[in-house]
């Protein structure tokens, strides 16, 4: 009787479970949700920023790294106007183009942030990993703000700290 109920318990596990999500999967944004379907306003001012990512940094000696999960924080700091971000784009070490997020623009209402999120397992972007942000706003706004936030625990160890871009144009 108890290996019955050991059996039915077991199987229950292991049928009824969803099969694990990559970590891909795991906060993927929705660009096209926040698409623009009409044309922008020419009375908008435009900007680019940079912001510097770490999805490694090195540990103890220039042949060791340690990975890290990255966030890059995109905020729209007004708390009137709505803005708008036209393109992001991912960059490694040696400045060659990794992915780019969006080109077409996308909204973000008064207050409002997103995320793009660097999975602690990618580390193609390695120590030099940077973004660059295209941006408009109306006239008498505040820029938006990206912020980069990179992270780690093993064990009972955590790591962390944060980056802040600069405009560039």
């Amino acid at each position: 009787m108890k290996l019955t109920t050991i059996f039915i318990f077991c199987s229950v596990l292991l049928f009824n479970c969803e099969p694990p999500k990559k970590p891909e999967d795991i906060h993927q944004e929705n660009w096209t949700k926040r698409e623009m379907n009409r044309p922008l306003k020419d009375s908008l001012e435009h900007g680019k920023s940079y912001l510097s990512i770490y999805s490694q940094i090195y540990s103890i000696t220039q042949h060791s790294t340690h990975n890290l999960t990255a966030v890059a924080s995109l905020r729209n700091i007004s708390d009137r106007d709505t803005i708008y971000l036209t393109k992001a784009t991912y960059y490694d070490t040696h400045g060659n183009l990794l992915k780019t997020y969006f080109d077409k623009p996308i909204y973000l209402a008064p207050l409002e942030t997103t995320e793009i999120i660097i999975d602690e397992i990618n580390v193609e972007g390695g120590t030099g990993s940077n973004f660059l942000f295209e941006w408009k706003i109306p006239k008498n706004c505040p820029e938006p703000f990206f912020e980069g936030v990179m992270n780690s625990t093993m064990g009972k160890q955590g790591l962390s700290f944060t980056t802040q871009s600069i405009r560039i144009e």
